[in-house]
């Protein structure tokens, strides 16, 4: 089917954020169009410099490479340097009420990576050896061809059908095709959907990220090289991780509409006070954000000439951002140079990248809905750590406890593979023998 729009020689693409998302897309587009003999210049409008430390080059994400990101990225020859890992993580710590127990990386290697999003926190004073992701990829895009417009982007118009973008100092440009990689949180999402009235951005919640400054010395005494994952019983709390980079830790809490309430009664867990060095006390001015996550897609993100990629458009519900900033970047891509730019291009052949991560999520839900169960109840939490502590006395294979726990914390397989995994018949037969095997010799032992 030959499409009434296309890429030709010569045509002009507008990229809207310089994030992940729009900087794999430029990537990915450029790639593509120089294999084929086309010559398509393109521009990527990015206000933030991601070499600053600090609000400025920040953006708002917890900064964890999943380990199937890493595999695909470094089969589509994107290797990232020393200089951008803050941290390899080999294992995760998971912390309850009833006790601790590590998880080992499935295959013992070190493929999940602690990344800071830009120059660094506030108050970042790291060796200048190392570099934000967001920076990395938005160079990699220029070395493709991308021009960078360190300008935001005021709004959209049309010209002539056309996309016509302004940006923050009044210039405007007419493009071919106009590629929103702005991200959730971005105000021009509301001008966009006066725009694209078809448009409806992602339903999203308040979530809390801060950088919490102990020290390479304190970190690497009291966590390690583990993401430490906790499982509480504190409502409307989904997940809660600190992530150990440099000489900072990244606390990352999800769920819904967290607040200040919820952050203090996390902070004061003695799960939590446990992994902290003996003390410590966050200081007044630490970095801290409480930016909105998305959980549900939006609606119709394409247009004749407009395509929604990234967070703005779908994501994978609390996990993986930038894998699925990655995947949707590049069914834009493939979409744009191959099959067409209209919008029954996109919802041919780029939809269906949007709603597998969608169908995704709501299996997700289900797996989160369990572990709330989990959260909630003490004497499933004592099976639990009964089951994965043996599991880690165990060869790989016979791990299923860990295994769903590894991909569900880390994001490192789609939500349908975990769930379908703990269906396995030994999976529940183990839990249960374990739930009560616990809570039988906690009694015998009262």
């Amino acid at each position: 089917m030959t499409s009434e729009l296309r890429i030709e020689d010569g045509s002009r693409i507008a990229v809207i954020g310089g994030g992940p998302a729009g900087s794999f897309f430029s990537y990915f587009f450029l790639q593509m169009t120089k294999r084929v003999g086309l010559d398509c210049p393109v521009d990527i409008y990015e206000g933030r410099d991601f070499s600053c430390a600090g609000p400025k080059g920040c953006n708002m994400c917890g900064g964890i490479i999943s380990e199937s990101l890493a595999q695909n990225l470094a089969a589509e020859g994107i290797n990232l340097p020393p200089t951008v890992v803050q941290r390899g993580i080999d294992s995760y710590v998971l912390h309850m009420d009833v006790g601790s127990v590590r998880i080992e990386t499935p295959l013992q290697e070190m493929r999940i990576a602690a990344v800071h999003r830009g120059g660094g926190p506030r108050g970042f004073h790291g060796e200048l050896r190392y570099r934000g992701l967001d920076g990395y990829l938005q160079e990699l895009a220029e070395e493709s061809g991308a021009h960078l417009i360190p300008k935001k982007t005021e709004s959209l118009s049309w010209d002539d059908s056309r996309p016509r973008i302004r940006a923050q100092d009044g210039a405007e440009r007419t493009y071919d095709l106009a590629v929103v990689a702005a991200g959730v949180n971005s105000p021009i999402l509301k001008h966009l959907q006066e725009r694209l009235p078809d448009y409806r951005p992602p339903v999203s919640t308040k979530t809390y990220i801060c950088e919490l400054c102990l020290g390479h010395e304190a970190i690497h005494k009291h966590l390690g090289s583990s993401m430490h994952v906790f499982l509480l019983d504190i409502p409307r709390l989904e997940f809660a991780a600190l992530i150990p980079k440099g000489e900072f830790v990244t606390l990352c809490l999800l769920g819904r509409d967290i607040d200040r309430q919820l952050v203090q009664s996390f902070m004061d867990s003695p799960s939590v006070r446990a992994v902290l060095p003996p003390g410590w006390m966050a200081p007044a001015d630490y970095c801290h954000c409480s930016p909105r996550i998305c959980v549900e897609r939006a609606h119709q993100p394409f247009a004749d000439r407009v395509v929604f990629v990234g967070d703005c458009g779908v994501t994978r519900l609390y996990k993986d951002g930038i894998g699925a900033a990655y995947r949707t970047a590049k069914a834009a891509a493939v979409t744009a140079v191959f099959e067409g730019i209209s919008e029954k291009d996109f919802q041919r052949s780029y939809w269906p990248a949007c709603e597998y991560l969608s169908t995704d999520n709501h299996i997700g839900e289900i797996v989160f809905a369990i572990t709330r169960q989990i959260q909630a109840r003490k004497y499933l939490r004592r099976g639990l750590h009964r089951m994965v502590s043996g599991e880690q006395r165990k060869a790989g294979n016979e791990r299923r406890m860990s295994m769903v726990l590894w991909d569900t914390f880390t994001g490192s397989a789609p939500y349908r593979s975990v769930f379908l995994r703990s269906l396995h018949p030994s999976f529940w037969g183990r839990f249960l023998w374990d739930i009560v095997a616990e809570n039988l010799s906690r009694e015998r032992s009262v």
